[in-house]
């Protein structure tokens, strides 16, 4: 199975200057777990996660005040809709990380999180009738 066939296509993109609040309350409307961050003066795209959010959180710093620029890794790995999802999920737990950014032409068309691969990994329940 390819990442192309995981993936999610709803790729949440904010700017830099969001708020981690704006940022949280976007992701917590699209129930995505990470943000693509385009930032075109810093030259690229980086990824804000729901764990960014909460280190901010828990080292006390005021979500409405920090911006997503401050806590957007930019030294991202990306991957290709044609990748297998062992080589994604390879990358993932070779960088300690959850999510990829999937480019196609240099382009974001989804993202890819470790809960992707479980789905298509896991066996369907099977209702059991009672």
């Amino acid at each position: 199975m390819l990442v192309r066939d995981a993936m999610s296509t709803v790729v949440l993109t904010i700017g830099p200057t969001h708020t981690l609040r704006q940022a949280a309350a976007l992701m917590s409307a699209r129930r995505v777990g990470a943000a693509v961050v385009h930032d075109p003066d810093a030259g690229g795209i980086g990824i804000l996660t729901e764990r960014d959010i909460l280190n901010s959180v828990g080292l006390g710093q005021n979500p409405d005040t920090e911006h997503a620029h401050d806590h957007t890794t930019t030294d991202v790995v990306f991957a290709a809709p044609t990748w297998t999802l062992e080589e994604a999920a390879s990358a993932m737990a070779h960088g300690g990380f959850r999510h990829l950014i999937v480019l196609d032409g240099g382009e974001p068309t989804g993202i890819v999180s470790v809960r992707d691969i479980i789905r298509c990994w896991a066996p369907i329940r099977q209702q059991v009738p009672a």
